[in-house]
């Protein structure tokens, strides 16, 4: 059931598709019931995690968010003038939507920018925010990127085209499989004619990768190791912090980082009446990271209606801005 109301506030519109945020509990003990335990990265981000997340982006070996934004900012005009006039602009995953500001005032007469987050809250204190700094009416649809979604109509003029943009390489979190059922999404929801401007974290040196997600001061670890005093906080589970380390590295074969929780010695972690036995080196899998070449990029986006027209790299060939179409 969907709650829309136009309008809210300083906001053109907010539609509430009321998204399925997890069940905390649920998802751990199914994960850690698995052959390979896991956890959702999802659940990383809690208070805790969202300001230690915060530190990792300033680190000196976390180049993603650097060098994403010095790209965006440097390859702006050309960006913009291949978009072209018109459009209104669906951000996915838009967080704080600090990164869509360059991205309206450099476009050619746009139309409005809609945000779409899974946090209801955040989301509408953000886009109110932006609301009162853009030069276009601004629109919050409370949604998760995973679940299908219908732009409405109204709340401002017709654009002559919608533009998605999904920045941070987020859908490199994504199992390639996964990213071809998001892209299908995406182009259902912004319809014919559209475009999409994502940005994609390229393959490196994997020294690079593996100290970007396991940095020598320790914030990585400490973001990734906070699901275990979550569980602890929230869950009540019965666990020694101390038996579990921090482990990241790069999986050559699937060209990703895999982040994960590694038994030091034989422990037990319980919760409730269940209890789950680990081996000493037995994991907790719960994020990955892929990183592309052009080329098997294309190779995926080939598999949805979209069609890859230009991409824009920083000077190392580290990170990618990459335009997609579906006309």
């Amino acid at each position: 059931m969907t709650d829309l109301k136009a309008p809210y506030g300083a906001l053109a519109y907010f539609l509430d598709l009321h998204p399925d945020v997890g069940d905390f509990k649920t998802d751990v003990l199914t994960g850690l019931a698995q052959p390979q335990k896991s956890i959702s990265p999802k659940y990383f981000y809690d208070e805790c995690g969202s300001k230690l997340f915060d530190k990792i982006t300033a680190l000196k070996e976390y180049y993603p968010t650097r060098t994403e934004k010095t790209l965006l900012l440097s390859s702006a005009d050309e960006i913009t003038a291949a978009i072209g006039a018109r459009s209104a602009i669906f951000e996915y995953g838009s967080g704080s939507s600090e990164k869509v500001e360059w991205l309206v005032r450099g476009l050619e007469d746009p139309v409005a920018y809609v945000a779409m987050d899974i946090s209801k809250d955040h989301l509408i204190d953000s886009a109110t925010a932006l609301a009162d700094a853009l030069p276009v009416p601004v629109a919050a649809i409370c949604a998760d990127f995973h679940a299908p979604v219908t732009l409405p109509q109204g709340g401002f003029p017709q654009p002559k085209q919608w533009l998605g943009y999904f920045p941070g390489s987020t859908i490199g979190n994504m199992l390639p499989e996964t990213a071809v059922q998001f892209l299908d999404r995406a182009s259902q929801t912004l319809g014919r004619n559209a475009k999409f401007l994502i940005g994609v974290d390229l393959e490196k040196d994997k020294l690079v990768l593996e100290a970007a997600y396991d940095d020598t001061s320790g914030v990585t670890a400490a973001f990734n190791l906070n699901l275990l005093q979550r569980m602890r906080r929230e869950l009540d589970a019965v666990l020694t912090l101390e038996d579990f380390e921090h482990f990241a590295f790069y999986n050559q074969k699937k060209c990703r980082i895999e982040m994960h929780l590694r038994a030091m010695r034989p422990t037990t972690v319980a919760i409730g009446e269940q209890k789950f036995v680990f081996l000493e080196g037995e994991t907790i899998h719960t994020e990955n990271s892929h990183k592309y070449s052009i080329d098997r990029l294309r190779d995926l986006i080939e598999q949805t209606p979209w069609r890859l027209n230009h991409v824009w790299t920083d000077p190392k060939n580290w990170y990618a801005a990459c335009l997609l179409s579906n006309n």
